[in-house]
């Protein structure tokens, strides 16, 4: 079991505006770095309601964004015309204004989604049960989604807290990124993580398996 516990930098903000404001500027400065050195940019998010603000603050900066795609750490298995649609989202709020030139890749019924490249960032949510991406406690394929050694990037998904069955990119993806963010916002929230940061099971709070992983992650919070 990995037992390296990991927050490379906390970056703490007293309200939502100066959090998004700064992720969004963190996240554009990344991705540009990544188009100087090679060209193009990858770039994966999270859905829920907490990232909203943060996609319009990055959606209004200019960046060359005909040269990044954008995707979903994870997506629910319904229609774009589901409010429940991570992917509608990510187009209502994030893909407009400047970043409408970027191009999009959606998880839900698109083999191609797997061919993505590796993410040159990753902005993570995580839930209340310990959660994160849909790496649900519970989760019925989670140790496959947890797995170090894995060979696949997305797997399907089903667990109690998921609602929806879910497609996720695998653990092993996720490592593989240039750099990890993790947004949260509430105490509440912030209670989970300290949770999350003591020693206990991976599949009891399966965001551990991130917090544990030899990726630096960069925590974003604020009350």
């Amino acid at each position: 079991m990995r037992t390296r516990n990991l927050i490379e930098a906390e970056r703490i903000f007293d309200a939502r505006e100066a959090l998004a404001e700064t992720l969004a500027r963190d996240v554009a400065d990344e991705l540009e770095r990544a188009i100087e050195a090679k060209g193009r940019a990858s770039l994966a998010v999270s859905g829920g309601t907490t990232p909203k603000l943060f996609f319009e603050k990055l959606s209004a900066i200019d960046i060359p964004w005909s040269r990044v795609s954008v995707t979903l750490v994870d997506e629910r298995q319904v229609p774009e015309t589901s409010e429940r649609s991570n992917a509608r989202l990510v187009r209502t709020h994030l893909m407009k204004d400047k970043a409408a030139a970027a191009t999009f890749i959606p998880l839900v019924n698109n083999p191609d989604a797997a061919r993505a490249a590796p993410f040159d960032v990753a902005v993570l949510g995580m839930g209340s049960d310990g959660h994160t991406a849909s790496f649900f406690p519970g989760g019925d394929r989670l140790a496959e989604a947890l797995d170090a050694e894995s060979k696949q990037r997305i797997i399907e998904i089903t667990a109690p807290g998921a609602g929806e069955p879910r497609l996720t990119f695998t653990l092993p993806v996720l490592e593989q990124a240039g750099r990890l963010a993790l947004h949260i916002e509430g105490a509440e929230k912030k209670q989970v993580l300290k949770k999350a940061l003591e020693e206990g099971p991976e599949e009891d709070m399966p965001v551990r398996a991130v917090l544990r992983s030899s990726a630096p992650v960069t925590l974003y919070w604020c009350p």
